[in-house]
């Protein structure tokens, strides 16, 4: 069960870093907002889980315990390496106007680090339709998380009813902390890369 635990929290920072954000923006989410986006994440992971498990049955554990190390330390490296991104171009953004230029014309692009952005219609109020769209963006990790790790037997219905608890609170207590973390002024999005590849690592060597 401890398993399940882990990998509910690891799929739920980004839910609680989101949150915040959120909370830092002045935008409400809504019970039943709340509700859609913790519910895909959940269910994401709990039916990923389950396509694993099923693929393990004619693929050697080997394989599939060097393809999910692999996978699950690639998408860590890479959320680290996106975050330092955001942190040095919010670093930029602070100074000013980020432009490009081409040729004799001049294309500004304005760059704006900005968590908030499934807010579409900029009503400050997460409509359902926007918790869809976030929703889906969020549950790629989740699948992908749960397709590499499938298949270490980890029950997907124990892990689905984790994530959805986890999820939850990470809403809560991310919209409870939002300025806080604003306040920081650091993008804190290398907290699940780091945490998937302790996770690879634990996952390897048990």
């Amino acid at each position: 069960m401890l398993q399940e635990v882990i990998l509910a929290v690891i799929i739920s920072i980004d839910t609680f870093l989101a949150a915040a954000a959120y909370r830092s923006g002045s935008i409400k989410i809504p019970f039943l907002s709340a509700a859609v986006v913790v519910t895909f994440s959940a269910l994401s992971l709990g039916l990923s889980l389950l396509f694993s498990s099923f693929l393990s049955g004619f693929i050697p554990v080997r394989i599939c315990e060097i393809s999910g190390f692999i996978i699950l330390t690639a998408i860590g490296i890479t959320t680290i390496f996106k975050s330092l991104i955001r942190n040095l171009v919010r670093r930029l953004s602070q100074r000013g106007e980020l432009s490009l230029h081409t040729g004799s014309s001049g294309i500004v692009v304005k760059l704006y680090l900005d968590d908030t952005a499934a807010d579409f219609d900029c009503s400050k109020v997460l409509s359902l339709k926007e918790a869809i769209a976030l929703a889906l963006a969020g549950s790629l990790d989740s699948i992908t998380t749960g397709l590499s790790t499938g298949y270490n037997e980890i029950d997907p219905v124990i892990s689905t009813l984790f994530a959805c608890i986890t999820g939850s609170a990470a809403i809560i207590f991310g919209s409870l902390a939002g300025r806080k973390i604003a306040a920081m002024n650091h993008d804190l999005s290398w907290l699940g890369g780091a945490a998937l590849i302790a996770f690879a690592i634990f996952e390897n060597l048990s």
